[in-house]
């Protein structure tokens, strides 16, 4: 019974050290996935037990940023793109789909940033404005090129092609698996 005791006790100690900065960061996990969400499925999925369950997802990888939990967000709100394409009949749109991409990328850096974060950390505000700035860049210099080259390739249009969306699934997780293989290796 000590024992029990004991952990009580210091999650108390632990909830009272928390600070604001990781505090905002992983409220900062949970809005971002949860309008991921909002984006990816469909309007007639979104009412009742299936909100309930993805504002539960939309909740795992702000407790467990270190975990699998962002990769499996990052696949539910994937799976909810291709649902409502091939399921719902949505059409492709690039903005919805550069939006998408830019919530799934905003999603992990700030995943990323929470795992290297401890929950009493005191942090420089400055620190988490740069992080942004710098995932701003990529975001939109990702979707400045990839417009770019929808354009010069003729692909653009309100036709989607489903065989780009399981290849692009493929080459990330070829992508990983490469990297993976590549970090066991050293």
């Amino acid at each position: 019974m000590n024992a029990v005791v004991e952990r009580v006790r210091a999650a108390q100690v632990a909830v009272g050290r928390i600070s604001l900065a990781p505090l905002l960061v992983r409220g900062g996990i949970f809005v971002t996935v949860l309008a991921g969400f909002a984006l990816a499925f469909p309007a007639e999925v979104l009412t009742g037990r299936p909100l309930l369950f993805l504002t539960v997802v939309a909740l795992l990888p702000t407790v467990g940023p270190r975990r699998i939990w962002p990769t499996f967000a990052a696949v539910v709100m994937v799976g909810g793109w291709v649902l409502a394409t091939d399921g719902y009949g949505r059409p492709v749109a690039l903005w919805r789909l550069l939006a998408l991409a830019t919530l799934l990328y905003l999603g992990h850096t700030l995943c990323a940033l929470a795992a290297l974060l401890p929950y009493d950390a005191v942090v420089d505000p400055e620190l988490i404005t740069r992080w942004l700035l710098r995932a701003g860049a990529v975001v939109l210099g990702s979707a400045v090129l990839a417009v770019l080259l929808l354009q010069v390739a003729g692909l653009g249009g309100e036709t989607g092609h489903q065989w780009v969306t399981v290849l692009g699934l493929l080459v990330a997780v070829g992508t990983a698996a490469l990297l993976g293989w590549l970090l066991r290796r050293r």
